[in-house]
């Protein structure tokens, strides 16, 4: 098989009961929060799996074995450090060093997002040096980039609203796209009125 160029690094966290989208848990409780956490797995799977790109999912805490993400198509890792900026930039450096040229992270809890966007993020990175995915709370949902910046991982209050404005001040001398705005899945709010979700509150 031979390698692409392109990287796509999937974060994602073990689907363990308690441990993932706690702040949706909060309202909706355990095992909601992780059914919902477990459609959106799926969703980032079929959105990713005919990409005709290098794929690599960062699991949180262990390798899945026998799970939704088929070993023929994705590499899997698992996350090296203290915070998600840490773990973020061990992924990117590695794979700079493995001589992949563009490379893009993006989350597993983005219902938003859909394969025709994740290859117009690598597209644009023929004529730029990053490209951000805003978030509407203010983080990003997806970042890539051809040169590294370590500086992008560090001194960031992750989770808060503040992450996108301080990474693209960051960027602020760099030649950098943005993406459309989305909204991503941490709490009641964000899915409330999406009908897909509606089946999970009911329960």
């Amino acid at each position: 098989m031979t390698k692409s160029k392109n990287l796509l690094l999937i974060f994602t966290r073990n689907p363990q009961l308690g441990q993932c989208k706690t702040r949706l848990a909060a309202s909706i409780g355990d095992q909601n929060a992780l059914d919902i956490y477990k459609f959106l797995l799926s969703h980032t799977q079929n959105i990713t799996k005919g990409l005709g790109v290098d794929k690599w999912v960062c699991y949180s805490d262990y390798i899945g074995e026998n799970d939704l993400w088929d070993s023929s198509n994705y590499t899997k890792k698992i996350q090296r450090g203290d915070d998600l900026g840490e773990r973020m930039a061990n992924a990117f450096k590695n794979g700079f060093e493995e001589g992949y040229e563009k490379i893009i992270v993006i989350g597993s809890d983005m219902y938003d997002l859909d394969e025709k966007e994740i290859n117009a993020a690598f597209n644009s990175l023929d004529i730029n040096d990053y490209v951000v995915g805003p978030a509407l709370d203010g983080g990003y949902y997806l970042l890539g980039m051809k040169k590294f910046m370590p500086q992008l991982f560090k001194g960031k209050t992750w989770g808060t609203d503040t992450v996108l404005k301080n990474t693209l001040n960051h960027l602020r001398d760099e030649k950098y796209f943005l993406l459309s705005p989305k909204n991503d899945i941490d709490d009641y709010d964000d899915i409330k009125d999406i009908a897909v979700f509606t089946p999970f509150l009911k329960k």
